[in-house]
């Protein structure tokens, strides 16, 4: 179940910018974003 979250219109803007850019739907957009920053924040604690 997918969480109901508020973020800013500049956010979901610049993840739209991307989806357009990557030729991506909105959702695979999204996805990869949240996927690549959870990535790069538990490589972060581990250092």
């Amino acid at each position: 179940m997918r969480p109901a979250i508020d973020i800013s219109y500049g956010l979901h803007g610049r993840v739209k910018d991307h989806a357009e850019a990557n030729n991506l739907s909105l959702d695979e957009a999204y996805v990869e974003v949240l996927e690549t920053g959870l990535d790069t924040l538990e490589t972060q604690d581990e250092q």
